[in-house]
């Protein structure tokens, strides 16, 4: 899985791709990855390096989980349009 996460990396679009253990679940691991647009990310899932870690979830004892989330960036705040709301109480600002 290591090599597979360095191979991952080099894909178009990942901005990162780290494989790691937890630290409370020496059985509990994680691929985290890091992808700069949702289509680079469903072009990742379609790969073949995609079907290899699903090949080897396969294999698993246990049953696995696959999480996805979605952030965004600091740098895309500018975009967001913030209203600020008077506060309540006290000095009148």
């Amino acid at each position: 899985m290591t090599s597979l996460s360095g191979s991952i990396g080099q894909e178009k679009g990942c901005r990162r791709c780290d494989f790691c253990k937890s630290i409370e679940d020496e059985n509990r691991l994680f691929l985290l990855a890091e992808w700069d647009t949702r289509e680079s990310l469903m072009a990742h899932l379609r790969s073949d390096h995609f079907r290899v870690i699903r090949g080897a979830m396969s294999l698993l004892k246990e049953p696995y989980e696959v999480m996805f989330h979605t952030l965004f960036h600091p740098e895309e705040m500018e975009k967001i349009q913030v209203i600020e709301r008077p506060r309540s109480g006290g000095n009148g600002r």
